[in-house]
């Protein structure tokens, strides 16, 4: 046993001092004092809150117009045109919502789908909306990947890496229905190929606009309706409000 072992080890030894004697206890004391003042196992400081990320990608743009959205009085515009605005718009409702919204283009460029998906998967988003318009039909349609569903990876191949995000993303297009329908929108939901939604790794869902029909107006509202394009951008960023608050939104695996 050394000398610092226990103080009352200086008994059994007579040779020594006491000013060593007197030493001894005063580190061993300072030691005790110590001792109750450092947790037992030390605790790292609390890791940040993860920030919740929005991916907006307007759809087409540059080199690809998209299709043409005619309108009433008689002007039209390219799908491009549309996407971007309506991108804009939802942008500013996320963010006044304290919402991080990355998007994948802010202005008229050519942008290509690899590019697209990788914008999502490195702002490790909680959540993805590609837009798109068309004057096919009549009210929203939402489209979630048709790729079966997988168990995680940490390494999904890149063109069905949504594959294993395809539960979420089938509950995320039912909570952005619910808000659409809500909103008094006509709603219509499909799954099929998505080119650039198939290689992302989060909850995705495509969402185009086509005119609206309701009863008692004999002309629909065109996609580029002003006050209509208000209203879907409104009731998306609800969606995603509401998104946020759920606990399939949390984690960067499924």
């Amino acid at each position: 046993m050394t000398e610092l072992d226990c103080i009352d080890c200086r008994v059994s030894h007579p040779w020594r001092g006491s000013v060593a004697v007197r030493v001894e206890s005063l580190f061993a004391a300072a030691l005790i004092a110590l001792s109750l003042t450092i947790p037992a196992v030390a605790q790292a400081p609390p890791a940040p809150s993860a920030r919740f990320v929005v991916v907006l990608d307007a759809a087409h743009g540059g080199n690809d117009a998209g299709g043409t959205l005619a309108s009433q009085d008689g002007n039209s515009q390219p799908e491009k045109a549309y996407t971007l605005a309506l991108s804009v718009r939802l942008r500013s409702l996320l963010a006044a919502r304290g919402i991080y919204v990355v998007t994948t283009r802010e202005s008229d460029a050519t942008i290509d789908n690899d590019t697209r998906s990788a914008t999502a998967n490195h702002a490790n988003a909680r959540a993805c909306l590609s837009l798109h318009a068309s004057e096919s039909g009549s009210g929203i349609h939402l489209f979630v990947s048709s790729l079966p569903p997988t168990e995680p990876t940490r390494l999904n191949p890149w063109k069905t890496a949504q594959a294993a995000w395809i539960t979420r993303s089938l509950a995320l297009a039912g909570m952005v229905n619910s808000a659409l329908t809500h909103a008094g929108m006509t709603v219509t939901l499909g799954r099929t190929a998505l080119p650039v939604i198939d290689s992302m790794t989060c909850p995705a869902v495509a969402v185009e606009v086509a005119p609206e029909i309701t009863s008692g107006n004999a002309q629909p509202t065109d996609v580029a309706d002003t006050g209509y394009q208000t209203r879907v951008a409104e009731a998306l960023a609800a969606a995603i409000v509401e998104w946020r608050s759920d606990s399939r939104a949390e984690g960067t695996l499924p």
